[in-house]
Parts: structure tokens; C-alpha cells; sequence
């Protein structure tokens, strides 16, 4: 068994979050939240950071940690065990570019309601869910997209 950790980003600009679409020779098709490996000496933030810029293109705030999701799968020769933490960022704009080395074929910012529905994983809809509730909570008082936030 190999364990893995990756960090990521719940996106949102102006209500809408940010969902790519991954394509690896029509195996492995889907929407999925922007996720990554952490690289030795980095920071889980600073994970999550990098790879919502690498594979979407997005510049992004961290706002808040939302927690972790865990599942596993087949890799190569292995068992994959792999742990998630999870942020609520504040996007810049709607830029958004797929990165095409990572098999990211579209890229775009969706109504909670469609990026719920469009999501692959359970575990991301779920992650999308509290990200969600909690950029309500903040613009329900006026905190969210203000600098006395973070």
C-alpha cells in the first residue's frame, strides 16, 4: 500500500466555482475540484495554492481550510491510499485554462447547483458542500472578498 497526500481548492468568483474536466484516454473522464500532490519542504496551503495555478490557470486566495476527504485506488503496481485537505479560496476572475499535461481537457466556473451536479466524486461533492455553506456564512456578513477577512 502507498500512501499519498494532495491538497486543493474550492474556487469561487462572484458565486461560481471553478471545475476542470479531466480526460485521460476516455478512461478516467469527469469533472473534479483542482487538486495536487504535496512536493517535499511545501506547506499544505502552498500546495493548494501552486496547484489551482498550475492546473486551471486561476489565481486564487486562501480564505479558510475546509477539511480533509481520504479514499483509495489502483494505481500501477499498488494500493493508493490517498488523504485530501481541502481550502475555500476567493478567485481573481472567471480566467480559467486546463492544463493539458494533466489530461485537463475544459476548465470553467459553474453555479453551485451545476458544479454539484457536474462533479464526479462524491467526496468532492461533499467538499464542495461545506466550502459552499461557509462563502454563504461570510457573505451573509459582509466578510467575504474583504481584505479584514484574511
Amino acid at each position: 500500500m502507498i500512501e499519498a497526500t494532495s491538497c486543493g481548492g474550492v474556487v469561487i468568483f462572484r458565486g461560481k466555482i471553478l471545475l476542470l474536466y479531466k480526460n485521460i484516454y476516455h478512461r478516467n473522464d469527469g469533472w473534479v475540484l483542482p487538486k495536487g500532490t504535496v512536493e517535499e519542504g511545501e506547506e499544505f496551503s502552498e500546495t493548494a495554492l501552486r496547484e489551482v495555478k498550475e492546473e486551471s490557470g486561476a489565481n486564487a486566495t486562501i480564505i479558510k481550510y475546509i477539511g480533509k476527504s481520504a479514499y483509495s485506488f489502483r494505481g500501477n503496481d499498488d494500493i493508493v491510499e490517498k488523504e485530501v485537505h481541502w481550502y475555500l479560496m476567493m478567485g481573481e476572475s472567471y480566467y480559467s485554462k486546463p492544463q493539458k499535461e494533466e489530461f485537463f481537457t475544459d476548465s470553467g466556473f459553474y453555479k453551485y447547483h451545476e458544479a454539484y451536479h457536474l462533479l464526479k466524486y462524491d467526496n468532492e461533492r461533499q467538499i464542495l458542500e461545506q466550502a459552499y455553506e461557509e462563502y454563504l456564512s461570510l457573505k451573509k456578513a459582509n466578510l467575504w472578498g474583504s481584505k479584514k477577512y484574511f
